[in-house]
């Protein structure tokens, strides 16, 4: 699913127009990308959590030149499930084997 995707659909559910939608949810990613980039973490209940973790510094081959690559210490992004979207898709996934129903936009 898109962003413009996700846009439609809240904007369908909501009542809200395409745009005034869209600045929500730019809005929010602004906001967490922001809280990261401070190396905040963003706790959302229910759905999961974003947090920032330190790579070290390490040494690995290119697999096509099998030159040695230096790769720098740096920060990543990680998203980590929560255990109730863990368990709503663990639900879904082994329901939609045997229905053919869509996932409801609505819970």
């Amino acid at each position: 699913m898109t962003k413009a995707e996700i846009v439609d659909v809240i904007a369908e559910g909501t009542g809200l127009t395409k745009l005034e939608t869209q600045a929500v949810i730019d809005g929010f990613l602004a906001t967490v990308r922001y809280a990261l980039q401070k190396k905040e973490r963003v706790d959302l209940r229910g759905f999961g959590n974003f947090y920032i973790v330190k790579r070290a510094a390490r040494t690995t081959i290119n697999p096509v030149s099998r030159k040695t690559i230096k790769i720098p210490e740096h920060f990543a992004p990680v998203f980590r499930p929560s255990k109730e979207l863990k368990k709503y898709i663990n639900d879904y996934t082994a329901k939609s084997f045997s229905e053919e129903e869509p996932i409801s936009h609505q819970e």
